[in-house]
């Protein structure tokens, strides 16, 4: 196969993606349903009537246990990734690697002890009396 043949391949390739895209399409509209009732554009939740307002505030501390899922979860992809090539990375990686796990660990005390990992309100300091 020459060098421009897989160009055609590709171009064949994309022009049988959009055409089935269109037709998925263009088979959905025409089998439709051509009625707007009440019902038809409300969500769907898997027969279960919709109770309240879906867009409400959450608060911060939910974003904050999710970075903390993402940082960890890259840890574990990290680890990972180190545990498959431990014979051929020897010592050096595993230096390499509890450094890593020890600066993980460094900043998850630090969060910890500013607090960012308590979820209740912070309590306040209690106001000394006056005169004493």
């Amino acid at each position: 196969m020459g060098y421009a043949t897989h160009y055609w391949v590709m171009l064949v390739y994309t022009c049988f993606v959009v055409a089935l895209v269109a037709g998925m399409i263009g088979v959905s509209h025409f089998l439709g349903q051509r009625h707007m009732k009440r019902a038809t554009s409300e969500p769907f939740e898997s027969g279960i009537v919709t109770v309240g307002y879906a867009r409400f505030r959450l608060p911060v501390q939910f974003y904050l246990i999710a970075m903390f899922f993402v940082i960890f979860d890259l840890e574990a992809a990290y680890l990972y990734a180190w545990a498959t090539a431990v014979h051929a990375a020897g010592w050096t990686g595993y230096v390499v690697i509890t450094v890593f796990i020890l600066a993980l660990l460094a900043a998850l005390v630090y969060l910890w002890r500013a607090g960012a990992l308590e979820w209740g309100p912070r309590p306040r300091p209690l106001a000394r009396a006056r005169g004493r």
